[in-house]
């Protein structure tokens, strides 16, 4: 068994050095092959492991460092928690690299690009199965420098350069946040084993002020990895990557790190209402943020970025809300059906010749069915509709919130409402209407090569089938909840949160769906009737121009934070290196050298000079040590 799990995080490892090392002497078909074993075969032992599970193993891998009274061990813990994320990062990926063969197939950089996809699945998997906060900070720090290298993998161009810098810097803030909260929680608890951290955490009481220190400092690092408010604008720049990084890291791997983070940290969360709320109320900001500034984005994978951030801070909301469950069942759905959605704008892109802009896209439902039909699928369960995975997910997170607060409930159907329409605006602007490109992009428009279009079928029937995963409780003990009852051991402490009854889920449920729609009825008679299509920047007014230029936080953080350090580092080169430094160094070197000259004068070769420097020599001396011995 522990043969299996030492196997799984090795073999992405070792696709990544056969791939960078020897990539530019095998063939694309060889690369291909190669990177694809390495993430399809851990896909499968993650799966037998899930199917033999009894217990929580610990899998001891060596003695990695003891200092004083640290000791610790580099090895895997596989409980309920990380065989469902195990299964989640190698099983999307698994369809990710296949559609990447596809994708990719033209790019130079075919073998760089695989090489890079298997050490990030590599790092994504040392963070969810470590047994301890180092080795998921190992991991952690493993997915920010793949990010980097993969955001900006076409590095040619320097604004996608700017995009891959931005992310790894803004990542950098989030995780020192984290590192500072892991000092805490080994000063305190004397480990950073999470089994040694969740059997202390009794001996802390509730709102502690070290506890709230800490974790408040973890989703600091939650913040910069899962892209919340203040530091979520990477994210809608990392679409700079090509579109199956973007699946891959908005989908179902990085952003949802900081998610896991807390799950895995529950033991001290739960004794942290406060800090819970925080994180509870810093999300339904970020959701309803960053679904407001999708409404009037044009780029087809800029609204789908944003989408992104919005379904993060939902995650996060049921979070604070004690719902563990609940935000990592909307993890699952929102991997199947967002990975589904970023593959279907690369295989709508793929036909438009590499166009992005929806306003110049329209009418492909009929010139690519398999993309339209698949595509449709994900926006149907983005957005709620039964009986898709993510209706299921999100009338969950719903449910929940209606039992902790009316105003957060209402606030976060509002989030919910906003997503129905920017979606269902990018599907109607897309795939119906007149095609608005040009005519050399409507001789080339075609549907994708079948190694692409697969991989969209297996996650639109996931998204078909992912909500039985914890069907409501309504529906009976047998098939309800399972997820609830597999994770249930993970938790410490966790309180019992009371049902709503059945009549207050359907009242909640059926005003979810009159949302929904009234929102495609509007929708589809404004931009299918009606055929209003996308404004441009420049005609836009009031909140459409506030949504277009994404609330104006980029401008704010350039002018506020970006542009004073520039300048200041413009003056440090300018001002103070040029003349200070500079002058300070310069004049040391002058003065030596014209003390220098001067001594020189003195050794012209004239004995009788050096006779009588001498005999002066010797008269002060004489002279000094006479005064002294009276």
């Amino acid at each position: 068994m522990e043969n299996i799990i030492y196997l799984i995080p090795i073999l992405p490892l070792i696709g990544f050095i056969i791939c960078g090392t020897f990539g530019n002497k095998m063939s694309k078909t060889i690369i291909g092959t190669v990177a694809n074993l390495a993430v399809w075969v851990p896909f499968f032992l993650s799966v037998y492991l899930f199917n033999n599970f009894t217990e929580p193993v610990k899998a001891s891998f060596f003695n990695w460092f003891e200092v004083d009274n640290l000791k610790v061990n580099f090895s895997f813990q596989i409980d309920q928690l990380s065989l469902v994320m195990m299964m989640i990062v190698t099983g999307i990926g698994s369809l990710i690299h296949l559609y990447s063969i596809g994708y990719m197939n033209e790019d130079e950089g075919f073998y760089k690009f695989f090489s890079y996809l298997n050490l990030f699945i590599f790092s994504m998997l040392l963070l969810v199965m470590g047994s301890n906060f180092l080795i998921l900070f190992i991991g952690w720090e493993g997915v920010g420098f793949c990010s980097y290298l993969l955001i900006g993998f076409w590095y040619t161009n320097k604004e996608y350069g700017y995009a891959a810098r931005k992310a790894f810097i803004m990542n950098r803030i989030g995780d020192l946040g984290l590192l500072i909260g892991i000092f805490i929680l080994f000063y305190y608890f004397g480990s950073v084993e999470y089994s040694d951290i969740a059997a202390k955490a009794y001996l802390f009481h509730l709102n502690d002020p070290i506890l709230i220190t800490a974790t408040v400092f973890l989703f600091v690092g939650a913040m910069g990895k899962s892209a919340q408010i203040p530091l979520y604008t990477w994210l809608p720049d990392a679409m700079a990557g090509p579109t199956p990084v973007s699946a891959l890291i908005h989908a179902a791997t990085m952003v949802t790190a900081g998610i896991y983070m807390i799950i895995r940290s529950n033991a001290i969360y739960n004794l942290v209402p406060i800090t819970l709320d925080f994180i509870m109320y810093i999300g339904l900001a970020t959701s309803i943020l960053a679904a407001f500034i999708g409404l009037r984005q044009n780029d087809i994978k800029k609204v789908l970025a944003y989408s992104t951030v919005s379904q993060l801070g939902l995650m996060f909301t049921a979070l604070g809300a004690e719902a563990y469950t609940t935000a990592l069942f909307h993890v699952i759905t929102h991997a199947f059906f967002k990975a589904l959605l970023f593959l279907g704008a690369g295989s709508v892109i793929h036909a438009m010749s590499g166009e992005q802009d929806m306003r110049y896209m329209g009418g492909l439902r009929k010139k690519i069915p398999v993309t339209y039909w698949t595509f449709l699928i994900g926006t149907l369960a983005i957005c709620g509709i039964p009986p898709l995975a993510g209706m299921f997910s999100k009338d969950e997170i719903l449910v929940t919130l209606w039992t902790k607060n009316k105003i957060i409930w209402g606030l976060t159907l509002f989030s919910a409402a906003l997503t129905c329409i920017y979606m269902f605006r990018l599907l109607f602007l897309t795939f119906f209407g007149d095609f608005k490109g040009t005519e050399e992009q409507r001789k080339h428009l075609h549907e994708s090569p079948a190694i692409m279009t697969i991989p969209l079928l297996i996650l639109a029937l996931l998204t078909l089938v992912g909500g039985g995963l914890n069907l409501p409780h309504y529906l009976g003990e047998g098939i309800s909840q399972k997820l609830a009852h597999w994770l249930h051991p993970i938790y410490v402490g966790l309180p019992v949160h009371q049902e709503p009854s059945f009549g207050t889920e359907m009242m909640l449920l059926g005003i979810t769906l009159a949302v929904i729609a009234v929102v495609a009825t509007v929708s589809y008679n404004k931009y299918v009737t009606r055929k209003v299509h996308a404004n441009m920047i420049e005609n836009m007014s009031g909140w459409e121009k506030f949504s277009a230029h994404a609330a104006y936080i980029n401008e704010f953080y350039n002018e506020a934070i970006v542009n004073p350090i520039l300048n200041l580092g413009k003056f440090l080169k300018n001002t103070v290196d040029k003349y200070i430094i500079n002058g300070i160094v310069e004049g040391i070197a002058k003065t030596v050298k014209g003390c220098g000259s001067v001594l020189r004068l003195i050794q012209n070769g004239n004995v009788e000079y050096y006779v009588l420097a001498m005999s002066l020599g010797i008269f002060i001396l004489l002279l000094v040590a006479e005064l002294l011995s009276h």
